[in-house]
């Protein structure tokens, strides 16, 4: 992928942590612009309150990147004055227009990118805007029908059939197009951004026992290993559906490039108690790189010095290695 092309971060709610751990952004000199996308006054604020020195310089499509030292900014404007750790409603369609204006430049290639600082839902929705969270939010504006949210550290990798649903909801959305749609996806992207040419993937099971042979539950007798088996008989390395319980195991996962879990929290917990902190969201299916860090807003840091970018650093590390591998 052309080199001059930047990637963009989202700094993300501005109350939070978002602002500061872009700051550390800096401190790299890397292949490609990065350019973080904010108001350059709340960026000079946040940098003065850490006590760090920083030179901002205003992006215009340079193809060079910064020094360490130096920042690119693309300012995006506030509406209001933010104060660390306070939410405020007014600033909400400011954290949409960082998102909006970074997938314009990715849909129109121009950029190589994005990666995206956290987000408080909560306050986004409360001004009426409705999000459900980054990975529907840039589905949506790519005009997929279908996306995958991955996190991975650096020893295991976990994507979801379903992502931000009520619990209740999760067994009538485990259906077999849905899979068939989500395994295309993963399988697709393990080739071609990770570059691993027969992916091995491990599938938990929805119910408790994987089922129990039917009597904790049909899905996986219904459902699950019939789209599994569809798989395997084209020669993919995929197993059936496994209790999630003992499928986390080192034994299993030693022989597994990913898991695939039904929701969101039957496997992302065993992943972040892993790597907390250094694990990282990617969004699959996208016709753009999108990754992201693996944690929250985390408003009582914000401003604090206490906030580490570890998860960000990652995350901007890999979407450089896949720019340079597209």
């Amino acid at each position: 992928m052309n080199q001059a092309l930047p990637l963009y971060v989202t700094s993300g709610e501005p109350a939070g942590i978002g602002p500061d751990i872009c700051l550390d952004l800096a401190q790299r000199h890397d292949s490609r612009p990065i350019v973080v996308l904010a108001d350059q006054h709340l960026l000079q604020q946040r940098a003065q309150i850490l006590q760090k020195q920083i030179q901002f310089i205003p992006y215009h499509g340079q193809s060079e990147p910064s020094s360490r030292g130096q920042l690119y900014v693309q300012h995006i404007a506030l509406n209001r004055d933010v104060q660390c750790g306070h939410l405020d409603v007014d600033n909400a369609d400011y954290v949409i227009r960082q998102l909006s204006f970074a997938a314009d430049q990715a849909l129109a290639h121009h950029s190589a990118g994005i990666i995206t600082a956290p987000v408080q839902k909560s306050v986004i929705n409360q001004a009426g805007l409705h999000f459900s969270g980054h990975t529907e939010f840039f589905q949506e504006k790519a005009s997929v029908p279908r996306v995958v949210m991955m996190l991975a550290t650096k020893t295991l990798r976990v994507a979801l059939v379903t992502t931000h649903l009520p619990l209740r909801q999760v067994a009538d959305a485990v259906s077999k197009s849905r899979l068939i749609q989500v395994l295309d996806i993963l399988l697709a992207d393990l080739k071609q951004k990770f570059k691993i040419a027969s992916p091995r993937i491990l599938v938990c099971g929805l119910n408790p026992h994987a089922g129990e042979g039917g009597y904790l539950g049909n899905e996986e007798i219904e459902i699950i290993n019939p789209v599994l088996d569809c798989y395997r008989q084209q020669g993919i390395q995929i197993s059936e559906a496994l209790p999630a319980d003992t499928l986390f195991t080192p034994e299993h996962l030693q022989h597994a490039d990913a898991v695939l879990a039904m929701y969101h929290d039957q496997g992302l917990p065993v992943l972040k108690s892993q790597g907390f902190g250094e694990a990282i969201n990617i969004t699959l299916g996208l016709p753009f790189i999108r990754t992201s860090v693996d944690h929250g807003t985390a408003l009582s840091l914000a401003g604090t010095g206490l906030a580490k970018s570890s998860s960000l650093m990652v995350a901007t590390d890999l979407a450089l290695n896949m720019a340079e591998s597209a």
